[in-house]
């Protein structure tokens, strides 16, 4: 394991937002969901993940989770995914998202 300090830790944005739209992703290589997520102040912003095994679409709607919003935008096939979507690998390798346990206001940065 590499050592950060407190200024690496504090260059990551963390921050809570809410889905609020979900979209097949047909195209790509590993099954996933196409997700708006509204972060507050910083707007709406895409990302695909791949979470199709513990998540049904219409499940996600409305569900908080946790992105990192300051990663430069990557081209994924046709798509341009805005953020990056954080959750933990089960068992299985299939991907739990990491949620907030209460709402908090959508942008609110973890710290």
């Amino acid at each position: 394991m590499e050592f950060i300090n407190w200024a690496d830790f504090e260059k990551v944005e963390l921050r809570a937002g809410t889905i609020i739209e979900v979209a097949p992703f047909p195209e790509a290589k590993k099954p996933a969901w196409k997700v708006k997520v509204d972060f507050g102040e910083l707007g709406l912003k895409w990302s695909s993940a791949q979470i199709t095994t513990h998540y049904q679409a219409e499940d996600l709607i409305g569900k908080q989770i946790i992105g990192v919003v300051n990663f430069p935008k990557k081209q994924i096939g046709k798509f341009m995914s805005e953020f990056l979507v954080t959750g933990f690998p089960d068992e299985n390798g299939a991907i739990v998202l990491a949620t907030t346990e209460h709402k908090v206001p959508n942008g609110a940065k973890l710290i």
